[in-house]
This record gives structure tokens, C-alpha cells and sequence, in this order.
């Protein structure tokens, strides 16, 4: 088993990465005998881990109920959120319960702000099923519900007290979900770490293939890199931003065609390639990095232009209304280099709409 820790000021918390572990009682620490649990998952995911999670559960001596929420990011809302709370309050849980968000970046955003709210605050450990998830949306406690006008407008800084991640999971995924998932993967590379990018160059086809053994090391190199800057900046202040490389275009994206039409990631890894050339017009890197992201991408089977009839100028509403807008202007995270990203709002309207121009549908 491989273990990354989180290391926070006030506390730190493991994930754990290996195939098998939901079936190991002992995968599920700090839970103990008498403890109280509610899981969250949904009807995609349950039929295929809801009962190994619960066996094991009850193994260790835990009491386990669990809810569904509805499946799809467009699901991603107060209503819910709302059906976390009811199951809670009619199975009588209090403060001591444990919530398990068991799903993606859905179940976890939507299961993680349930429990930073319910009764003020209860514990909550996340067994992220999806690569996006496992990678990315699981590790550093940023929970959220959407809002019809953005996403992730609704919610809370929240950390899990443990992250479980079984590659097995990643088995019963779609194709088009681990593509998706691959998107977050590669803009790590392209963030902070250039040998990582070289290493993506090398090995991509195997993650899209679900080798054990590439997906192993990618999981924890991109938990890691993760685990550092929630480390150095847990609520958003200043180097946790560079996370969100492509996210302001690929968030636009997703509200734009509607929540669930367009998977995260592929929003993203259309985002990052906008971000790219809006880099290059700025003059901080040269149109064959530009190329080299491009490439991969694709060959992540990943979309590399913008949805079909979604004009430049209908990005922009959507992008005015992004969380990282501050003082009337657009904050975007840009590259000087690949693997290395800075956050700039120096950048104008027309320079934005430019380079969503070169990945736009002609």
C-alpha cells in the first residue's frame, strides 16, 4: 500500500492508494467498533461497492446506514444536499457519526459539504471511485454544491479525516470517465512538475489503459503534488489557485452546455488549452508547448475545441461570475513554462476572447 499524508497546521490525514482496499477492514482507521456511519453514494456506483464497504464496516464492529443521491454532476445541488440531511436526521444521527462520501467528485463535494454542515460539523472520510476523484476533487477538503449561475458556489473548506483510494474501482469506469479523470492528471504536469508532463508523454497510453502499475505511481505523484500546496495554502490565499489552471474556461464550458452534458474534465482539458494560448499570446511560452499539451490531451482522448456552436463571447458571462474574480477583474492562472503556472489578472477581454478563438469549432 502507498501513503500520502496531508500534512495540515492543526492535523494531518493519510490517503491511502492500493487495489483492494475496500474489502480491509483496517482500511477504514480512525472508525472503530461502536462507531456510527452513513454512506453516501448513488445508484451508479452502489451496486458495486456499497455492499464490500458495508461488510467491511460491520466487521469492524461499526453501525452503517446509507443514502443515494441521484447520479450526474446537474444533481450536483441543495436538493441533494437535502437528502443527506433528511436520512441523517430519520436514522437519528448525531455528532458522533461518521459520513462516507463512496462516489466521484460529485458524491464527495456534495457528501463532504453535508457533513461540514450537519449538527456544525461531523467527521467524513473519502473513497473516491473515479480517477477525476482520486486525483484531485477527494484530497484537500473543498466541498460544494452548484447554483444554476456557477459551480461551486455553494459550499465549504472541509478536510476528510482520510482519503481511501482503490485502483480496483477504476475497473467498472467508463472510458470517457477515466479520460476525464486524466484531464486533472495532466494539468499537474503542466502546473508543477515538467519531468511529470515528460513522464504523462511517456506513459499516457497505459493510464488510459488502466495499467496497475502506471496508475499506481500517477495517483500518488498527483496526490502528492496536491497534499504540498494544501499544505503551504489550505483555504485558497494565494498558491492553491494554480490548481485551477483551465478551470475558469472549462467551468463556462460546463454551466454553458448544461451540468452532466460535458464531463469536468473535459471541460477542464479544453480550459487548459485556451489558458495555453492566452499564455502564449502574452508571450510566456512558444506555440510548440502549446502543441505538446495539445498532443497529449488527445491522446488522453480528451476534446481539444470547444463545444459545437459555443461561441468566444458566450464564455464570458460565465467567467465574470467565477469565484476567482476579485476587484471587477478576471484572475486567470496562466503557464511561463510548462510546469510552471503563475495567476495573473493582467489580461484583457479581447486577449481572452482571442484564445478561445484558436479552439473554437470553425
Amino acid at each position: 500500500m502507498l501513503q500520502v499524508n496531508v500534512e495540515l497546521k492543526e492535523r494531518r490525514y493519510p490517503i491511502r492508494i492500493a487495489a483492494g482496499l475496500l474489502s480491509e477492514p483496517n482500511s477504514y482507521a480512525p472508525l472503530k467498533a461502536g462507531d456510527k456511519v452513513m454512506i453516501v453514494s448513488n445508484p451508479t456506483i452502489a451496486p458495486h461497492y456499497l455492499a464490500t464497504v458495508e461488510k467491511a464496516l460491520t466487521k469492524l464492529g461499526c453501525s452503517v446506514d446509507s443514502v443515494l443521491i441521484p447520479d450526474g454532476e446537474k444533481y450536483k445541488n441543495l436538493e441533494s444536499l437535502n437528502l443527506i440531511f433528511t436520512a441523517l436526521l430519520e436514522k437519528n444521527h448525531n455528532r458522533d457519526t461518521t459520513l462516507i462520501a463512496l462516489g466521484g467528485g460529485v458524491i464527495g463535494d456534495v457528501a463532504g459539504y453535508a457533513a461540514a454542515s450537519y449538527q456544525r460539523g461531523i467527521r467524513f472520510i473519502q473513497i473516491p471511485t473515479t480517477l477525476l476523484a482520486q486525483v484531485d476533487s477527494s484530497v484537500g477538503g473543498k466541498t460544494a454544491v452548484n447554483h444554476p449561475l456557477g459551480k461551486n458556489m455553494i459550499g465549504a473548506f472541509y478536510q476528510p479525516v482520510s482519503v481511501i483510494i482503490d485502483i480496483n474501482t477504476l475497473h467498472t469506469l467508463a472510458k470517457r470517465e477515466v479520460s476525464a479523470g486524466l484531464a486533472e492528471v495532466i494539468k499537474y504536469g503542466a502546473i508543477f512538475d515538467e519531468q511529470f508532463f515528460a513522464w504523462l508523454e511517456e506513459n499516457v497510453d497505459k493510464l488510459v489503459a488502466l495499467d496497475q502499475q502506471a496508475l499506481e505511481y500517477c495517483i500518488q505523484r498527483c496526490c502528492q503534488l496536491k497534499a504540498d500546496v494544501v499544505a503551504r495554502d489550505e483555504t485558497e490565499k494565494g498558491d492553491r489557485a494554480l490548481l485551477n489552471l483551465g478551470h475558469t474556461f472549462g467551468h463556462a464550458i460546463e454551466a454553458h452546455m448544461g451540468y452532466g452534458s460535458w464531463l469536468h474534465g473535459e471541460g477542464v482539458a479544453v480550459g487548459m488549452l485556451e489558458a495555453a494560448e492566452l499564455s502564449r499570446i502574452l508571450g510566456n511560452i512558444s506555440e510548440s508547448d502549446v502543441a505538446r499539451l495539445e498532443k497529449l490531451i488527445a491522446r488522453a482522448v480528451l476534446p481539444t475545441i470547444s463545444p459545437d456552436g459555443m461561441q468566444p463571447q458566450e464564455y464570458l458571462p460565465y467567467m465574470w461570475r467565477d469565484k476567482k474574480v476579485l476587484a471587477g477583474k478576471l484572475r486567470l492562472i496562466l503557464l511561463k513554462a510548462l510546469g510552471k503556472a503563475y495567476v495573473t489578472s493582467e489580461v484583457t477581454e479581447e486577449q481572452v476572447l482571442a484564445a478561445i478563438e484558436k479552439f473554437t469549432q470553425k
